[in-house]
């Protein structure tokens, strides 16, 4: 399976890359916790069914020593026991921001409330960007039919 487009090898998609790639990297210099960046990242991705994204996060927090048990619950985690309370609400915070066509008044005061309990401004302007930024690489990627099963943790940077 090929991706419908090269996205280094057609010159639109080349230099929205650049950005898209430095806006990961500005998140990656935030106080939110790297771990619960990948959560979010995997669990957006799940939801959207973009399986390089899920490829590339799950063996990426692996590799960084994520722990198999918690890989295995992400998509379940409501019932699962192996997340913090402050995980929790930034699962929930990905779900709502990741399902907003499904919610008529977007995301619940509530949700957004439980996230500001658990998260400072800076870690929560960090914990929307990220939603929004893992959403857009999922929906490039779907729409291109990236293939996904063969990234090595590191291999984008």
């Amino acid at each position: 399976m090929d991706a419908r487009i090269d996205y280094y090898g057609n010159p639109t998609t080349a230099k929205f890359m650049k950005y898209v790639q430095s806006a990961g990297k500005a998140l990656g210099t935030t106080s939110l916790p790297a771990a619960t960046r990948e959560l979010v990242h995997i669990r957006a991705s799940q939801i959207n069914g973009c399986g390089v994204c899920v490829d590339m996060h799950t063996k990426d927090a692996a590799h960084a020593g994520e722990t198999p048990a918690r890989l295995n619950m992400i998509a379940a985690w409501r019932e699962a026991k192996v997340f913090t309370e402050a995980e929790r609400a930034a699962l929930e915070l990905t779900e709502q921001g990741t399902r907003i066509a499904d919610a008529a008044g977007g995301v619940p005061d509530e949700v957004w409330a439980n996230a500001a309990k658990h998260y400072d401004d800076d870690q929560l302007a960090a914990l929307v960007s990220e939603i929004a930024l893992i959403n857009a690489w999922n929906r490039m990627n779907v729409i291109v039919q990236q293939p996904a099963g063969d990234y090595e943790p590191g291999q984008w940077g």
